[in-house]
C-alpha cells in the first residue's frame, strides 16, 4: 500500500481504500507505528500516510497538512546545512524526505485540479502561511542574503526544492482560482505579508510578476475592504500597522510589483478613484481615503499616479468629488483635506504640473469659462483653502530646518520646493503675468523657494524677476522679493547680478530680454521720488563690482543693448578707488558708445554717454586724463572725424579689396622696380598700389554745417565737464598730450624749445603733414583754443604749432596771387594761429593782434608778419617755467616784460603798417606798445 512513485513519474490509478484500511492509515498516523509490524514509521513512511489520508479522507486535511510542515521545514534545513557546509566533489544525492516532498507536491497538485473551489483556499492558505514561518524561522541562519536584498533572497528560496514546491504549490491555487474568486488567495498572501514582512517580500514578488493584474486588483480589493472594516476615513493618516493591519502589506506587494508593472498599478488606481465617485455604496466612500492613507504610506505609488491623477481632474470630476465629499463630517473633510496637503509637500512628481492646476482652479486667468460643466463654486473655495494651507505647511518646513544657517543647504529638503527648483524662470513668468490673486501666491511661493534652495535660488529668482519684467509694476515684485529675503538670508543681491553677468558672458539672453534687463536695473538705480531719495544702494555697489564686464556691452552690435548699458552704467555708482585695469576698458567703450551715439545724431539717447563719462572722469585725475586722451584721439581717428567735417583717415591694407592674381614677371615687364626710402629728399607720396589703381578718395562727409557745428559744441562742452574731474592747468595739459599724439605721434615728448631755421629744415616732412592734418581736421583749433585757456597747457603743443607755422609760412613764400582772399584756408588758419598764440600767452597782445591785418595785406607781407613771429618765439621760447603761478587769481600768468626788448620784433609789423597807412590806419594804434 505504499504510495511512493518514482520522482516525476505520473502516478497510477489508485483504487479506494476499504474501511477496514482506512482505519488502519488513521491508526498508523495518529500512533506513529506500522500497523503489522509494529515498529515506529519513517519519516518518508509517516509523511505517505498523511498523504493517503489527505486523499481519502477530507476530515483529516488540516491534520495531514500540518503533519506535512515537519516534512517541508526539514528539507529547508537540509538544504541549507549543504550550503554551509558542502561535500567537496560530490553532487547532492537525492533522499527519501526529497521524493517524498515531490510525492505530496504532486499529490496536492493533482487535488486542487481536481476540485478548486474545495481545495484551493485551504491549500493557498496552508502553502503561503508556511512560506512565511519558513523564511522567518531561517532568516537569521548564516548565507542568507538579508531582507532588503531581494534578489539574492529569491534566488537562494527558488534554489530550494522544499520553498520552491511551496511556491509552485501556491500559484497553482491561484491560477485555478483567478478566474472565479481569487480573493481567498490574495487574502492568504496578505495575511501572511502582515506577520512575516519583510521576509516574506520574496514571495510576494514573484507570485505578483507571475499574476500582476490579479494580484494588483486584488490586492487592492482585500485592502480596501480591510481598510472599511478598519474605520475606513477615521483610519486615514494613522499609522498602517496599528490600525488597518493588511495595508502595510498592500504597500509593500505594490511598491515590489512597481518597478516592473508602474503602469498596470497606476491604472488600477485611477480606475478605482473615478468608479467610486458618485457611487452610494459604503466602500466607494472610503476609496478616496483609502487611496490617500496609499500615497500617504508609499511615496512611489503617489508619484507614478499623481501626474495622470491632475490631470484627469476635469470640472465634471471635481464637480463629482465635490459632491462625493459634502456629506462628510467636517473633522473628517479637515482630515483628508490634511493629509492632502502633507502628500503634496512630500511629492515630487508633476510638482509645477499640480501647482498649475491648483492655481487655475482657485483663480480663473479669465472670467470667461470654457464650454462644458461650469465648475462649482466650492471646488474653487476648497482649492483655494487647499492653496493657502499648502503655503503654510511649506512655509514651517522651509523656515523650521534644523541646519544651522538658513543660507547653508537644508538637511532634510522639501520635494515639493526641490522638484520646483528647475522650474525657477517659469514660475518667476506665471507670476508677473499680475493675475488677480494668483500674483499673491505666486510670489509668496517664489520666496518659500528662494529662501528653500539659497544661496543659488535666491539670486536665481532675483535674476529672472528682473530679467522678465517689462512695465514698472512688474519689476516691483524684485524689490519685494530682495526685501523680504534679506530678513531670512544673507543679501542675495550680489549673487544675482553675478547670476545675470554670467548669462551675459554666456550668450545666452536674447538681445531685446538683454536690453530690458539693462533697462531694469537703471531704474531701479534711479531716484525714487522727485526730492531726490537714492535708488537702491544695495544694488549699485553690487553693479560696481562688475563695472568691466558690464562697460564691455557698450560695444555690442546691437544699438538697443548698447545704449541700455549706458544708461545702467551712468547711474550706477562708480567706486573712488578704480583699478586701471577696470578703469581703462570702461573708458574706451564709454568713449566708442558716445561717438556711436553722435553718429546716430540722437540727442537724447547721447545724454547718458555724456553722464557717464563726466562721472568717469570724476573718479580721480588719472581717470579725467584717460577719459580726456581717449575723447581726443577718438575724435582725430578712424571715421569720427567726419562727425566735425573732418576726413577719415585713408583706409588700411586690410581694408582693402582682394587683389586680383597678378603674374610678377607681367609686373616687372610692364613697371620698372625703383628702390623707395623713407625721408629726405626721396620720399614717396603714395598714390596708390599697382594692379589696384589710386588709393580711394577720402572726400567729406555730407553733413550740414549746423550739423557739424553741433557736434562740435557737444564734443567740446563734453571735454569741458570732463575737465572738472581734475584742475584746469591739468585737464589743458593732457588734452595737449592727447592732441600731439594724434596729430603727430613721432613728436610726442619732444623739446617744447623753438628750434633756429636751420635744423627747421630738417623736419619739413613732418611740418607738411602737420599741415595736412590740420587741413583734414577742422576740429584742431578749437581744440587747441580749449588747450589755450588753460596756461601754460599750450606750450606743450609747441611741436604742433611750429609744424603749422612752418607750413603756413612756406605756402605765403611761395603764394604769387595778389591778395590772401586767394588761399581761403591758409588765410584761416594764420589767423587762427597768431590768436591761439596770444591766447596761450606765447605772444604778448602787441604781436597777438596782427592777426586782424591778414585779411587786408598781400601774401608776401602776412609771410614777413609770420616769420617776425618766428623770430620772437625762436628768442622766447614756449617754455611752461615763463608762466608764475598767482594765488589770488588761481591762474597762470605770464610777464612778457621779462622778455627783453620787443621793437626789434615789431620793425616788421610797423613797416606794413606805414605801407598800407590809408586802410589800416585806424588799427595804428593798437600795435604801439
Amino acid at each position: 500500500m505504499a504510495l511512493c512513485d518514482p520522482p516525476g513519474a505520473a502516478s497510477p490509478p489508485r483504487p479506494p481504500l476499504s474501511a477496514q484500511e482506512l482505519s488502519q492509515e488513521v491508526k498508523a498516523f495518529l500512533s506513529g507505528l506500522d500497523p503489522v509490524q509494529g515498529t515506529p514509521l519513517s519519516p518518508p513512511a509517516h509523511a505517505r500516510c498523511a498523504l493517503r489520508l489527505l486523499r481519502c479522507l477530507p476530515p483529516a486535511r488540516h491534520a495531514a497538512l500540518q503533519h506535512l510542515r515537519g516534512l517541508f521545514d526539514e528539507q529547508v534545513c537540509q538544504h541549507l546545512l549543504q550550503r554551509e557546509s558542502p561535500a567537496p566533489g560530490t553532487a547532492p544525492k537525492a533522499t527519501p524526505g526529497a521524493e517524498v516532498l515531490q510525492e505530496a507536491r504532486r499529490a496536492l497538485a493533482e487535488l486542487v485540479a481536481a476540485n478548486p473551489r474545495a481545495w484551493a483556499p485551504g491549500v493557498a492558505a496552508w502553502a503561503s502561511e508556511l512560506m512565511g514561518q519558513l523564511s522567518s524561522k531561517y532568516a537569521n541562519r548564516p548565507g542568507v542574503p538579508p531582507a532588503a536584498s531581494l534578489n539574492e533572497l529569491l534566488q537562494l528560496w527558488m534554489a530550494c526544492p522544499a520553498t520552491r514546491a511551496l511556491l509552485d504549490i501556491y500559484s497553482q491555487c491561484l491560477a485555478a482560482m483567478v478566474g472565479s474568486c481569487p480573493d481567498a488567495c490574495v487574502d492568504a498572501l496578505l495575511d501572511t505579508s502582515v506577520q512575516h514582512s519583510p521576509h516574506f517580500d520574496w514571495v510576494v514578488a514573484h507570485v505578483g510578476s507571475s499574476f500582476p493584474g490579479t494580484i494588483i486588483s486584488r490586492v487592492l480589493s482585500c485592502g480596501l475592504k480591510d481598510f472599511c472594516a478598519h474605520g475606513g476615513a477615521e483610519a486615514a493618516g494613522t499609522a498602517g500597522d496599528k490600525r488597518v493591519p493588511k495595508i502595510a502589506s498592500v504597500v509593500g506587494i505594490l511598491g515590489h510589483l512597481a518597478s516592473r508593472h508602474a503602469g498596470s498599478i497606476k491604472q488600477e488606481l485611477l480606475r478605482m478613484f473615478h468608479e467610486s465617485l458618485g457611487s452610494p455604496r459604503e466602500h466607494h466612500k472610503a476609496t478616496v481615503p483609502f487611496l490617500l492613507q496609499l500615497a500617504l504610506m508609499s511615496p512611489a505609488l503617489l508619484a507614478a499616479v499623481s501626474p495622470e491623477l491632475v490631470d484627469s481632474l476635469k470640472p465634471p470630476v471635481l464637480n463629482q468629488l465635490h459632491q462625493h465629499f459634502s456629506s462628510v463630517s467636517r473633522d473628517e473633510l479637515e482630515g483628508v483635506v490634511g493629509v492632502v496637503v502633507h502628500l503634496l509637500c512630500h511629492t515630487s512628481a508633476g510638482a509645477l504640473r499640480t501647482l498649475r492646476f491648483l492655481l487655475a482652479t482657485a483663480a480663473p486667468a479669465s472670467v470667461i469659462t470654457a464650454p462644458g460643466p461650469a465648475l462649482h463654486e466650492g471646488v474653487r473655495e476648497a482649492c483655494e483653502r487647499l492653496l493657502q494651507l499648502l503655503l503654510l505647511h511649506l512655509q514651517k518646513l522651509v523656515h523650521s530646518r534644523s541646519s544651522a544657517s538658513l543660507a547653508e543647504c537644508p538637511a532634510r529638503p522639501v520635494p515639493f520646493l526641490e522638484a520646483l527648483r528647475p522650474h525657477v524662470r517659469e514660475l518667476c513668468q506665471d507670476t508677473l503675468r499680475l493675475e488677480r490673486r494668483r500674483c499673491l501666491w505666486q510670489h509668496q511661493l517664489l520666496a518659500l523657494l528662494a529662501v528653500h534652495s539659497a544661496p543659488h535660488g535666491a539670486a536665481e529668482a532675483l535674476f529672472y524677476l528682473l530679467a522678465l519684467a517689462r512695465t514698472p509694476k512688474e519689476l516691483a515684485l524684485a524689490p519685494q522679493l530682495h526685501a523680504g529675503l534679506r530678513a531670512v538670508l544673507p543679501d542675495p543681491l550680489p549673487a544675482a547680478v553675478a547670476a545675470a553677468v554670467a548669462q551675459i558672458h554666456a550668450g545666452r539672453l536674447p538681445e531685446p530680454q538683454l536690453a530690458q534687463l539693462l533697462r531694469n536695473l537703471s531704474l531701479l538705480l534711479q531716484p525714487r521720488s522727485d526730492d531726490g531719495e537714492p535708488g537702491d544702494a544695495a544694488l549699485g555697489a553690487a553693479l560696481a563690482r562688475h563695472l568691466p564686464d558690464l562697460a564691455q556691452l557698450l560695444l555690442h552690435p546691437c544699438a538697443e543693448v548698447a545704449e541700455a548699458a549706458c544708461r545702467l552704467l551712468a547711474a550706477c555708482p562708480l567706486p573712488r578707488a578704480l583699478p586701471p585695469a577696470h578703469l581703462l576698458p570702461a573708458v574706451r567703450a564709454a568713449v566708442r558708445g558716445f561717438f556711436a551715439g553722435l553718429r546716430r545724431g540722437d540727442a537724447a539717447a547721447l545724454a547718458p554717454g555724456v553722464r557717464l563719462l563726466a562721472r568717469l572722469s570724476a573718479v580721480s585725475p588719472a581717470a579725467a586724463k584717460a577719459v580726456l586722451a581717449q575723447l581726443v584721439e577718438g575724435a582725430l581717428g578712424g571715421h569720427n572725424a567726419e562727425l566735425f567735417g573732418g576726413s577719415a583717415d585713408p583706409p588700411g591694407p586690410e581694408a582693402a579689396p582682394a587683389p586680383p592674381p597678378l603674374s610678377l614677371l607681367d609686373t616687372n615687364q610692364r613697371f620698372t622696380a625703383g628702390l623707395t626710402t623713407a625721408g629726405g629728399v626721396w620720399s614717396v607720396f603714395h598714390a596708390g598700389v599697382i594692379g589696384r589703381g589710386l588709393k580711394p578718395h577720402t572726400g567729406l562727409g555730407q553733413r550740414s554745417p549746423e550739423e557739424l557745428n553741433r557736434n562740435t559744441q557737444t564734443f567740446l562742452s563734453l571735454l569741458l565737464r570732463c575737465c572738472r574731474g581734475s584742475g584746469p592747468a591739468e585737464a589743458a595739459k593732457a588734452v595737449a598730450a592727447a592732441l600731439v599724439e594724434a596729430v603727430c605721434p613721432e613728436a610726442a615728448g619732444a623739446e617744447l624749445a623753438w628750434p633756429p631755421e636751420e635744423l627747421a629744415r630738417a623736419t619739413v616732412e613732418r611740418d607738411l603733414r602737420i599741415l595736412r592734418r590740420f587741413r583734414q581736421h577742422p576740429l584742431l583749433f578749437p581744440l587747441l583754443r580749449l588747450v589755450a585757456g588753460g596756461h601754460p597747457a599750450l606750450c606743450y603743443c609747441s611741436v604742433l604749432l611750429r609744424g603749422l607755422l612752418a607750413g603756413l609760412v612756406a605756402h605765403w613764400d611761395a603764394c604769387r596771387d595778389p591778395s590772401t582772399g586767394a588761399s581761403p584756408w591758409h588765410l584761416r588758419a594764420s589767423c587762427a594761429l597768431v590768436a591761439l598764440l596770444a591766447e596761450g600767452s606765447l605772444l604778448p597782445p602787441v604781436l597777438g593782434n596782427m592777426h586782424e591785418l591778414f585779411p587786408e595785406l598781400a601774401p608776401f607781407e602776412v609771410h614777413l608778419l609770420l616769420l617776425s613771429v618766428w623770430g620772437y618765439l625762436r628768442e622766447n621760447s614756449p617754455l611752461p617755467q615763463k608762466f608764475t603761478f598767482q594765488p589770488e587769481l588761481g591762474v597762470f600768468r605770464r610777464d612778457f616784460g621779462r622778455d627783453g626788448d620787443l621793437s626789434k620784433h615789431l620793425a616788421v609789423l610797423h613797416a606794413v603798417l606805414h605801407r598800407n597807412i590809408h586802410r589800416l590806419g585806424l588799427l595804428a594804434a593798437r600795435f604801439y606798445p
